[in-house]
């Protein structure tokens, strides 16, 4: 933009510098070329006018051309310093590109790697929700198994009372079964000399009959029948 500015302002500067040239040239031709309108000292006069115009023209064109070159000399400097500048300017714009380029591509997976980790800790809730209700299940379970250890520690107890009353009503039944064998083995005698007393007594009656059968019966003849049942009544009672 600067160059061509500055080429477009050389270029008008040296066409008005060549325009004012030649139409100086064309007044002066006309001036020399009119001898009835003027004379000819005065065309003279007018003659060295124009050539000294001419000439300060020519030095005034030499010097607005030499300003005009060093103009040019500076802004082809200025243009290779700001080419210089630009190409400065696009390589950092390249370099800035790329580090941008780098840092949508790292953007791109710090996201992927965002929606990743929000998928993890949904899992995690959901999994510690999970756990939370596994968790109050398992208390839940505890608290049955203790309730059921409570209970069978009362039943343990109640079985051990009652495992203690039974073995005091063993110890009773066995002292009871001890005195009933005792009680027996009396009866038992009582009853084999119930027998052997009924058997004397069933012989002497058989004698005493034997002697007395033309006479009545004797008021002891149901002594021995007597002492039968009361033998049977032991016997039935062992």
């Amino acid at each position: 933009m600067t160059t061509s500015s500055s080429s477009k302002a050389r270029s008008v500067v040296l066409a008005l510098l060549a325009l004012w040239a030649v139409v100086s040239l064309v007044v002066i031709v006309v001036w020399a070329t009119s001898p009835d309108l003027k004379g000819a000292a005065q065309c003279r006069a007018e003659l060295q006018e124009a050539k000294e115009k001419l000439a300060g023209a020519k030095v005034v064109f030499a010097e607005n051309k030499a300003a005009l070159e060093d103009m040019v000399h500076a802004a082809r400097e200025e243009t290779a310093r700001q080419t210089a500048e630009v190409v400065l300017v696009l390589a950092r714009l390249n370099a800035t590109n790329a580090t941008l380029q780098q840092s949508l591509q790292e953007n791109a997976v710090l996201k992927g790697n965002i929606s990743v980790l929000q998928e993890r800790v949904e899992t995690l809730r959901q999994t510690e929700a999970n756990l939370t209700a596994h968790i109050s299940l398992q208390d839940d379970h505890i608290e049955a198994l203790q309730q059921n250890v409570t209970q069978f520690g009362h039943q343990m107890e109640s079985c051990l009372s009652l495992r203690t009353a039974a073995e005091s009503q063993m110890l009773a039944s066995q002292s009871q079964t001890r005195a009933c064998q005792s009680q027996q083995q009396y009866l038992n005698k009582q009853l084999q000399k119930c027998k052997e007393d009924a058997v004397s007594e069933k012989a002497k009656e058989t004698k005493q009959e034997q002697k007395d059968a033309p006479s009545t019966a004797s008021p002891l003849a149901g002594l021995p029948a007597l002492t039968l049942l009361v033998c049977s009544a032991l016997h039935i009672i062992t």
